[in-house]
């Protein structure tokens, strides 16, 4: 993604970003912003899970979609991802939401923007971040070696056009309280990723 940093749209971005972290409180810390992508490389991707923006409560955010550090409260959409898995694979969930060990095998939780204010959902939508994550997706989405992508809610799903057709995409209702009862719940999404995976000679994931 190196090249994306030279582009136009990244430098206004990075413009806006040093203004809203001088004079605001943002989510997650500079440092952690790239976390998701830091930790697992190119080549070791093996499911893409796409969310939205980070957590924008204090002590949650942590440059990964849908996780929170040890020993942080687990947020309601996690908590119904993991009532998922348990329902789905029969096995029961670790207590932590630190998704680190997720990440380590290979899956990618990515959210489309990376940054947000405190205490305001999208504060950072439309500012350049989409453009940035597009690219990330849309070369994974070029990969040879199959993929599964799992795409949640209308938002994550409008991704959809992107992705070539030898990889696995399951789409399903986002697992917020909101909408986790229109079918996000008994998608069984965990169990058809790891027989894609199997049958494709990929190590499929430990969800626990």
């Amino acid at each position: 993604m190196q090249e994306e940093f030279q582009k136009p749209y990244f430098k206004n971005l990075q413009a806006f970003l040093a203004n809203e972290y001088a004079n605001y409180t943002i989510y997650p810390s500079e440092d952690k912003i790239f976390t998701a992508l830091n930790l697992l490389p190119f080549d070791k991707v093996k499911v893409v899970i796409i969310g939205q923006d980070p957590y924008h409560e204090p002590g949650q955010a942590q440059g990964i979609s849908f996780s929170v550090p040890e020993n942080v409260t687990i947020p309601p959409s996690l908590v119904n991802i993991m009532q998922e898995i348990n329902s789905d694979l029969g096995i029961e969930c670790n207590k932590s939401g630190d998704l680190t060990r997720w990440v380590k095998q290979g899956v990618l939780l990515l959210n489309t923007v990376l940054t947000v204010r405190r205490g305001q959902a999208n504060s950072h939508k439309d500012k350049g971040w989409e453009t940035f994550t597009s690219e990330i997706i849309k070369k994974l989405a070029k990969r040879k070696e199959p993929l599964v992508f799992l795409l949640w809610g209308s938002y994550a799903q409008s991704f959809a056009p992107l992705i070539d057709s030898q990889h696995l995409v399951l789409k399903a209702p986002h697992p917020s309280p909101l909408s986790a009862y229109r079918g996000f719940f008994g998608c069984k999404h965990f169990s058809k990723c790891n027989k894609f995976l199997e049958e494709h000679g990929v190590e499929p994931i430990d969800w626990k």
